[in-house]
């Protein structure tokens, strides 16, 4: 019985699908040239799949690590986090939800501040002397007042 692997390719600073007509023939030549049994490629919203089956683990090790199969996921997209490579059959393949969109690269993913909690602004109370006046006014003018002459 094969077993499917699978090497799932985001887009990034270029589309997965350009990486995808770079490197197809040769991923797949080395495949088949390696023992693999069945392939297929698989395009997405987000990126591209490509299945690969081999009837032993030893044949998508020994696949895995040529030249050409390492410069090719060498040369992916986005290197850090656009691509992963695990057994099965991939790319939303029996999916119950759609995937998440990634979060923006670059100055899009600057977390913006946080604004400033709202305090109500406290006003000092300062007694006003009333000239000819020997005590201070019962009611405290508002300093915004005193400033404008009211």
């Amino acid at each position: 019985m094969a077993e499917w692997w699978s090497i799932e390719v985001f887009h990034g600073a270029f589309s997965a699908v350009r990486w995808k007509d770079s490197h197809s023939s040769s991923l797949i030549e080395s495949a088949l040239s390696n023992g693999a049994v069945d392939w297929v490629w698989h395009e997405h919203r987000w990126g591209v799949v490509l299945e690969i089956a081999f009837e032993r683990d030893e044949q998508w090790e020994v696949y895995r690590d040529l030249p050409s199969v390492r410069a090719a996921l060498d040369a992916v997209p986005d290197p850090v986090n656009g691509l992963l490579v695990y057994r099965g059959r991939g790319g939303g393949a029996g999916a119950a939800a759609r995937r998440r969109p990634k979060p923006f690269a670059g100055a899009g993913a600057v977390e913006l501040p946080e604004p400033e909690p709202f305090e109500a602004a406290v006003e000092p109370e300062v007694p006003i002397m009333i000239p000819g006046a020997d005590r201070p006014r019962a009611e405290p003018i508002p300093a915004r007042l005193q400033a404008s002459g009211v």
